[in-house]
């Protein structure tokens, strides 16, 4: 069976606080002022959903071949304080390049209310044994 268009399960509800926003501009060299959470600051929650991705034994990736290939981000609302995130990880795209598996991910990140906040493109270049 494919993996490619398979949709995991959301993740536990992550709420958005001033000290995790504060906390994430410190850890990035952002800054956080009340407003707007940093742009980059779902990488959070969808950090979350591919972490659920790599630990499924089903899917059989070895997180140590794991490289971080892209990162981009489409919002439809900036996060803000008390946004209780969850982020739903489908797998858009495999495929092999010398002896590497290139896996698309899409995490559509909602809030509370089921309402799109943004989502997540991730591209994870998952090495071979012998690579």
């Amino acid at each position: 069976a494919t993996l490619a268009g398979r949709t995991f399960p959301p993740t536990e509800p992550y709420v958005v606080t001033h000290e995790r926003l504060a906390e994430f501009a410190r850890a990035t060299g952002s800054t956080y002022d009340g407003g707007a959470a940093p742009a980059t600051f779902p990488i959070v929650v969808a950090f979350g959903a591919m972490t659920s991705l790599m630990e499924d034994p089903s899917v059989g990736i070895s997180l140590h071949r794991v490289v971080h290939a892209e990162q981009r981000f489409a919002y439809t609302r900036p996060v803000v304080e008390g946004d209780a995130l969850t982020a739903t990880l489908t797998l858009d795209s495999l495929r092999q390049i010398s002896g590497a598996d290139i896996i698309g991910t899409r995490s559509e990140v909602t809030d509370a209310a089921g309402q799109h906040v943004c989502t997540a493109f991730a591209t994870l270049m998952h090495r071979g044994e012998d690579a």
